[in-house]
């Protein structure tokens, strides 16, 4: 069939779930579908396979086509460590580090595996649905652009361009769009959509027919706002929900600077028993927290600073004394020990960092990331989960490990009421997500992965309701 391409007016305007819509609906209809995002950024990464990583985004729209996430689907991922520095992940693997300044350089280069993954997708699948990344209209980062443009006329995809309503100003987006970007990159558009609208969408009507008519851009549709988004997995830590649920077992979580694969959390925050605290900076943790959970990071030094520059720490050490409980998961579990060393540098500045001193281990960055899909056990119960992680931790709690995978994975102390595990996607898993929610008295009949595909098949209907689908993969027939 061909090749579609999703792009925006800007970051976070629901690129990721229309592209997720339009995967199931294309394979409900019959269509083999594959994802596709050129660059992404995010610390929110799955694992695939083939034993890389990509966006979790991606992963998310793999399962809505019914496939297996592949390090092809977003060959190129940049994961930020600080604020002007990201780790470069390509086809699955880190190659490099590099300062925003310097990446630009890099984008020749890159642009050869990300034409390389695209061909692989078109080679083996009848439609292939590119998202961009953040706006074309950025045009002071077109030059040698990947995510957007770049790729889309290097590979002679069609370009629908999404708005959000939701936020603003939208005409001007769209409109704005095209007034600033190459005339031979607006030739690529060959339409718009209206995304997350709210209310009576004839109030619409006339701002629709404007943007047509001075854009020259085909209307395909305006889409309503679909609740259930926040049912899916987020890949942006923008859509991070403070809050969910009204009772039940408390759990707070703190918003570290540089947290990483926090859809960790998502299967909690749909149980009915539990509420979910996301805890943003600037806020105490709570002091009616039953549990704290201390999340993956991407920067574990880094943001061990950032949590004892918000006081996190001695909010910690009065939750533990009051008898709560905390879980830590990858960096989260790393900063639970004693200290965590780094001297060469594989994880920001090399040096040593105390811990928080609650669990008695010690870990030491390695220069390779552990990159797998595990199975084992837990609590008794089958899990299914990823690894992916620089650093090994060895300590006396050790010897009571939390998982066996088959080998011992994570720790916990001898009251039991601290442990850490290396293991991201166990609470997914509905068997040991209820017999650890059992050890808080707290029940769970809640089937996750049902709940994700029900979503999924909502919003493949939600859009065949509201967008001309037809047109949109008739679209995907002129690519080059």
């Amino acid at each position: 069939m061909g090749a579609l391409m999703i792009q925006g007016t800007g970051s976070n305007v629901g690129k990721s779930l229309l592209v997720a819509g339009l995967c199931r609906a294309a394979r409900l209809r019959g269509i083999g579908v594959a994802p596709f995002k050129p660059q992404n950024m995010s610390n929110n990464a799955a694992v695939t396979a083939e034993g890389g990583e990509i966006g979790r985004a991606q992963a998310l729209q793999a399962r809505a086509a019914g496939l297996e996430p592949s390090v092809h689907m977003n060959p190129v991922l940049l994961k930020p460590e600080t604020d002007r520095a990201a780790q470069v992940v390509v086809q699955g693997r880190a190659v490099a580090r590099a300062a925003a300044a310097d990446y630009a350089a890099l984008k020749a280069q890159l642009m050869n595996a990300v034409l390389d993954s695209y061909g692989r997708l078109r080679a083996g699948h009848d439609l292939v649905l590119v998202e961009g990344a953040g706006s074309p209209a950025e045009v002071n980062l077109r030059a040698r652009d990947i995510a957007n443009m770049g790729f889309a006329r290097a590979a002679g995809v069609p370009v629908v361009l999404a708005g959000d309503i939701d936020r603003g100003g939208v005409i001007a987006q769209i409109v704005g769009t095209q007034a600033v970007i190459d005339p031979e990159d607006a030739a690529m558009i060959r339409g718009f959509i209206i995304n997350r609208f709210r209310g009576d969408p004839t109030l619409f009507d006339a701002g629709r027919a404007f943007i047509a008519q001075r854009t020259g851009w085909p209307d395909l549709g305006l889409v309503p706002w679909f609740p259930d988004a926040a049912l899916l997995p987020a890949e942006d830590a923008v859509d991070l929900r403070r809050a969910s649920g009204a009772g039940g077992l408390h759990i707070a979580c703190p918003m570290l600077s540089r947290i990483a694969n926090f859809d960790d959390l998502d299967p909690l925050a749909a149980e009915p028993g539990v509420r979910l605290t996301m805890v943003p900076p600037g806020r105490p943790l709570p002091g009616d927290a039953d549990l704290v959970i201390l999340p993956g990071t991407k920067s574990t030094r880094g943001d061990l600073a950032f949590l004892r520059v918000q006081g996190w720490d001695i909010d910690l050490a009065a939750h533990v004394r009051r008898g709560g409980y905390v879980l830590g998961i990858c960096g989260g579990y790393q900063m639970l020990g004693r200290a965590i060393h780094d001297p060469q540098g594989h994880d920001g500045d090399p040096g040593s960092t105390p811990g928080l001193g609650l669990l008695s281990v010690e870990t030491r960055m390695a220069a390779e990331k552990r990159l797998t899909r595990t199975r084992g056990t837990a609590l008794g119960q089958p899990i299914e989960g990823y690894e992916i992680h620089m650093g090994r931790t060895e300590g006396p709690d050790c010897a009571r490990a939390f998982a066996h995978i088959p080998g011992p994975d994570g720790a916990i102390s001898p009251d039991g009421r601290i442990a850490g595990t290396y293991l991201h996607g166990l609470f997914s898993d509905n068997g040991f997500r209820a017999a650890w929610l059992e050890q808080f008295g707290t029940a769970s009949t809640f089937d996750y992965g049902a709940g994700v595909e029900a979503v999924l098949d909502r919003l493949a209907a939600h859009l065949e309701t509201h967008l001309d689908i037809d047109r949109l993969f008739a679209l995907a027939r002129t690519a080059g």
